[in-house]
Order: C-alpha cells, then structure tokens, then sequence
C-alpha cells in the first residue's frame, strides 16, 4: 500500500544533511512551509543553498533560518524587501552569498530541471551584469543568453491538503513555486493543513501529481499572520474562517 504520510515535521526533515540544496516553497509569506522550516532549523542542517522568490520575511519562517547562520548561499530573485533585515544583515557582513535571478529565469530554471530540459536561451538579463561569462546567442535577431536548470536535493512545500498517494491541492496564491519546486527535487516535503481519504480529491482541481512527492506531514489548519497577529485561516475547502 502506498502511503507518503509521515507523523511530524520533525521525522519528515530528518534526513536533509549539511551542504544540501533545498529548494523552499513561498512568494514572500504566501505559501511557506513554515512548519516545515522550523523542523529544519531545529534538526541542525547547516551551510545549505536555499532556493526561494525570496529571501525571508521579518523575523520567522525563512528568515529564521537565516538568522541562525545554517545558510551558505541564497538563490533568488527578491533578496531585499521592506522586512528582509536579517539577510541584509547578513550579506552586508559577507556572512551569506547570493546568487540574483530573475523571477521568470528562476520559475524557468526550476521547471526544467523537472522536465529534464539541459538548458534554455532567454533574452532576460541580456546586457547586464546577470549575463556575464554567460554563452550568447543571436535567434532572429535577438541576442539570447543560455541559462542552466536548478535542481535540488530537497523541496520544502505547503500545499492545502493531500492524500496518502502525494496528491495536491493548493489554495489560491499559495501555490505559486510549489509545482515545479516539487518536480524538481530529489526528495519532495510536502506539509499540508489536512491529509483527506483517497479518491475523495476531484482530480481537476489536483495541481502536483503524487508522483512528484515523496513525505506528506499533515499540520492542521494554519491561520494567517498579519504584523504579527493572527487573523484568520482557512478550512480545507480553502473557505475562510
């Protein structure tokens, strides 16, 4: 019987080692398996290469992570927010290393590395400082540079909810790197609100394919958190509450 459900974050983590790339889930605070993070930061996995949009928010999640110094490099397209101090902090010091993509080159770069794709030419960064010692090319008349898949060992991902096969549903926004993150990992971490029987998700509405995911740890109905303060959440409908 197939069944990817694991009891806890704690056990789902456990065998990411140091000097592992992992790709981590989220646009800014939407989507971020937090849950999943903290077990990260508390199993002690440390010089890793974190693959996010971002690069954390605030003071939780990501940016906890951050904090602790278990992060050797960053690749992302968004390194500097309002509430991105602690990696601030960080580069600032030459305590992190950051690797800038463009958003549509990394959302590219990682569905090729599901889709078994070598490399791509895109016009993004052509004359700029992203493409030097990058290859050229001139398609048409346009100039191309050629961009390399980002593969990882380990993708942490929230979804909404899953069954025991790794089939997923996401809520809304939440989404967004989530799909391709999970094709593109060796070991795909999936933690959701609720794990629903088999055959009960409409297959329409399933956006990753249990095939893609290897650990599903069910961590209840989480709420949203605005400056701080919880605000509400969600059923596994995606209703809110």
């Amino acid at each position: 019987m197939i069944d990817k459900t694991v009891a806890d974050v704690a056990t789902a983590v456990a065998d990411i080692p140091d000097g592992a790339t992992v790709m981590i889930g989220g646009f800014g605070r939407a989507g971020q398996p937090v849950e999943l993070i903290d077990a990260l930061i508390a199993q002690g996995a440390t010089d890793l290469t974190i693959v996010n949009n971002n690069a954390g928010n605030g003071d939780v999640g990501l940016a906890a992570l951050l904090a602790e110094k278990r992060v050797r490099k960053i690749v992302c397209s968004f390194p500097r927010q309002s509430d991105s101090w602690v990696f601030d902090e960080l580069y600032r010091a030459g305590e992190i290393e950051l690797e800038l993509v463009p958003q549509g080159n990394l959302a590219e770069r990682i569905r090729a590395a599901g889709a078994g794709i070598g490399a791509f030419f895109t016009p993004t960064g052509v004359g700029t400082q992203l493409a030097e010692g990058k290859e050229t090319r001139e398609i048409d008349g346009r100039t191309y540079i050629l961009e390399y898949p980002i593969k990882a060992d380990f993708a942490l991902v929230s979804a909404l909810k899953a069954d025991r096969w790794g089939n997923l549903v996401y809520r809304e926004t939440a989404r967004n790197f989530g799909p391709i993150m999970a094709s593109a990992a060796t070991t795909t971490v999936v933690q959701v609100d609720g794990v629903v029987p088999l055959g009960s998700l409409d297959p329409e509405t399933i956006v990753t394919p249990g095939i893609f995911v290897d650990r599903v740890v069910a961590v209840g109905e989480r709420r949203w958190l605005r400056d701080g303060e919880f605000i509400g959440g969600v059923d596994l409908e995606g209703n809110a509450k």
